[in-house]
């Protein structure tokens, strides 16, 4: 079962006696940085609704309020948040490859915001980015044809130097993409029985319950991480498992931390898709590692009948470099404990083939731009650059040319990770330092971790939209380096 070491005390009122240091999913709380009063019992995870739109003619309609609210990740406490349609992240959100969909986004808030279709190929106008902002009582009705093919997209606020800010509280979803093909392929696809999603995160708590966003100069130049993992919003959760094969839904939905993902007794899995679809084959695989913004589906066999739990055997925002990937006292991240039934309905075999990919080459290709990824200076005088400069609005970094394949170079010459986001694409990547990537890199992808010293060529290509006003991003993905500069602007002509 999932870790929670912390003894089970009659509750404590908040305020007043000191709260001694408690562990919760296997990893332990500071006395001074996390909540620490009576633990959580392993909880049943949250599945969030699955909204599939209503349809208007021929247009499915989408009605999302963005609110404040208040949500119970401990028993009998109550923390401020923000949600979409709830009080903490939002509905999954389901629509077909071909549909034509309209977003009414309307902002309770009393701050502006945005909210961005990760992974999305749509107009620039609709990309939802900090071009589209959303004033307090507004609404704001994108349209847009879905061309992307079957895959796990998400959204999440992108509000120029509050992003960071608002999806530590909760303003994030996942959307599930179908299309005839992945239909025909007899994967696990029952919603909240054996295609389940599972958004990562963590979060940090005072001892009042609340989670509020720290603006410290740590967080500024590591990111915001927390020391309770959670997902879709459910602290030490559990999922009865009732098939043979279960389908997770990986989205790494944190602000800053970089999971490396497995099962706690060993066993393989498969990855069948990446960022933006499905990979050619299933990759086995005994871990994956994800940044932010990450996605990737992976099939679980749980025929054995033995409880398998999703840990993550290291994390943080230094990837290796600045700061440990280990969280306090080295401890691992037990995020999500499967529970097999008695017996278990046998599902269908994963098929062999599940994508006609193209075969990845620079061939032909004579186009090719450097993005140089930078950090300078320390507290308050850090800067976060690519390629020597901050995110302006008002300037156009690059002009790309509609149907031309390019080559984009991206280099780290900073002490750490940056998860590297492209808006209104999904590439193939060539290479990292040279070397072809692992299998489950293979496939679509929108965001690429890279490493210091390292350099990742990908095959970039912009096929559906041109606007010459109205500019899409490309952005490290640790959202706090994203609202500090690292962030450039390019126009599809």
């Amino acid at each position: 079962m999932i870790k929670t070491n912390m003894s089970r005390r009659s509750a404590l009122k908040l305020g007043g006696a000191a709260i001694a240091i408690a562990t919760v999913g296997g990893f332990y709380a500071s006395s001074t940085a996390s909540y620490a009063g009576p633990p959580n019992a392993p909880r049943p995870l949250q599945i969030p609704p699955l909204d599939t739109g209503k349809m208007q003619g021929n247009v499915r309609v989408f009605d999302m309020q963005v609110q404040a609210g208040k949500t119970e990740f401990f028993e009998g406490v109550k923390t401020d948040t923000l949600g979409i349609n709830g009080s903490y992240l939002g509905p999954t959100l389901r629509m077909k490859t071909g549909d034509t969909v309209r977003m009414n986004v309307a902002n309770g808030l009393s701050e502006t915001t945005t909210l961005h279709w990760h992974g999305f190929n749509l107009p620039a106008r609709a990309d939802g980015g900090p071009h589209q902002e959303i004033a307090p009582g507004a609404v704001w009705s994108p349209e847009f044809e879905v061309r992307d093919k079957a895959a796990t997209m998400w959204y999440h606020s992108h509000q120029l130097h509050k992003t960071a800010d608002q999806v530590w509280a909760g303003m994030a979803g996942l959307v599930v993409i179908d299309d005839d093909e992945s239909g025909a392929l007899d994967l696990p696809d029952t919603y909240g029985v054996d295609d389940i999603p599972v958004v990562l995160q963590d979060r940090s708590f005072r001892r009042n319950g609340q989670m509020p966003y720290s603006s410290s100069m740590h967080s500024r130049m590591m990111g915001m991480t927390g020391d309770i993992p959670m997902v879709n919003g459910t602290v030490a959760p559990y999922f009865e498992v009732t098939t043979s094969l279960i389908r997770l839904r990986l989205l790494n939905g944190a602000n800053a931390s970089i999971y490396v993902l497995g099962f706690a007794d060993g066993r393989t899995f498969s990855q069948i898709s990446s960022d933006g679809g499905l990979l050619a084959a299933p990759a086995q695989m005994q871990s994956l590692r994800l940044a932010p913004g990450e996605r990737a589906d992976i099939v679980v066999d749980m025929s054995d009948g033995g409880v398998a739990t999703l840990r993550s055997a290291a994390t943080g925002g230094g990837g290796g470099g600045m700061g440990g990937m280990m969280g306090a006292a080295g401890q691992p991240f037990d995020f999500l404990e499967l529970r097999p039934a008695a017996s278990l309905t046998t599902s269908p075999a994963l098929p062999d083939r599940l994508a006609d990919l193209p075969v990845v080459s620079d061939s032909g290709v004579t186009k090719t731009r450097g993005f140089e990824l930078q950090m300078s200076g320390m507290g308050p005088f850090a800067k976060f650059l690519i390629n020597s400069k901050s995110m302006a609005m008002d300037r156009i970094d690059e002009v790309v040319e509609k149907g031309v394949t390019e080559i984009w170079e991206v280099s780290n010459f900073s002490p750490m990770a940056h998860p590297f986001h492209v808006h209104n694409t999904q590439f193939r990547i060539l290479d990292r330092n040279g070397a072809t990537p692992n299998a489950g890199e293979r496939g679509l992808k929108d965001t690429i971790l890279v490493n210091p010293q390292e350099r990742v060529r990908i095959l970039v290509r912009f096929e559906h939209y041109t606007d010459p006003e109205r500019p899409y991003m490309y952005h490290c993905h640790i959202l706090e380096h994203e609202d500090a500069g690292m962030m450039g602007q390019f126009t599809v002509v």
